[in-house]
């Protein structure tokens, strides 16, 4: 994994190139019998008076000063008095959903965590509560967490990691898969899978993330940044060399 993928500014767009490219990638292998859709969860924000400000992922034109109006031709009634509604960040976050061609039922569902998932508060619970349902289906669950930031999902025994693969097969429930992923660590191929009539597909997540930075073009600015939480000075030196004799 990238570290310097883990900022902000970049994880999102990151975020939401990579799963189309997974798509992309898995498509081949299970059709004709299944299909791969995209859909999203909606995170609704209220931001606070110091955060009041454009955050960059709204879905409507903000009107700017300076711009002329359209106004009617009708009289405006005034209002006796005004009130200030709250600001809101309305956070759109992808996942994949791969379902049977026949009746469009979900075979398996695929989450790339974002930090909103991570960070403790009603994001995370908002997410932990669709998961904890998920695991309670007839559905196969495959987790991806390919950021160092925030606590790890609830999941018992897993080795020390920087990142992780989680595949669970309904069948085999509470037991799960997990690919425990160092930082240094290519990333692997994980197996997807769909149902008992058909073999498991192969992501190979290095193959995909190598893929998205190249088309995004993310080697032109984003090592101007900081991975955030910012690596160890031992990590710092190793992922500074290992840049340097690739470009």
């Amino acid at each position: 994994m990238n570290p310097f993928l883990e900022q902000r500014s970049v994880w999102h767009d990151f975020h939401e190139a990579f799963l189309p490219a997974v798509r992309e990638e898995l498509t081949q292998q299970v059709r004709p019998d299944f299909f791969i859709r995209i859909d999203e969860h909606v995170y609704i924000h209220e931001l606070s008076a110091e955060e009041r400000q454009f955050v960059g992922r709204g879905d409507v034109t903000i009107h700017q000063p300076g711009q002329p109006q359209r106004t009617s031709d009708l009289a405006t009634v005034e209002a006796p008095s005004h009130v200030r509604l709250p600001a809101v960040d309305i956070e759109q976050v992808s996942f994949l959903e791969i379902c049977d061609r026949d009746d469009q039922r979900v075979i398996t569902v695929i989450e790339l965590l974002s930090p909103s998932n991570k960070r403790p508060g009603p994001d995370r619970e908002q997410y932990l509560a669709k998961r904890s349902e998920l695991l309670r289906l007839y559905v196969n669950f495959v987790e991806l967490d390919l950021l160092r930031g925030g606590p790890r999902m609830p999941m018992d025994h897993l080795a020390e990691c920087d990142y992780y693969a989680l595949v669970s097969r309904w069948p085999e429930r509470p037991d799960a898969g997990v690919w425990p992923i160092r930082l240094r660590d290519p990333l692997p191929t994980i197996p997807i899978p769909l149902d008992s009539s058909h073999p498991d597909a192969r992501l190979d997540l290095l193959k995909v993330v190598n893929r998205v930075y190249d088309a995004a073009g993310y080697e032109d600015y984003i090592y101007r940044g900081q991975p955030e939480p910012k690596l160890s000075p031992a990590d710092d030196e190793w992922a500074r060399t290992l840049l340097k004799s690739s470009m």
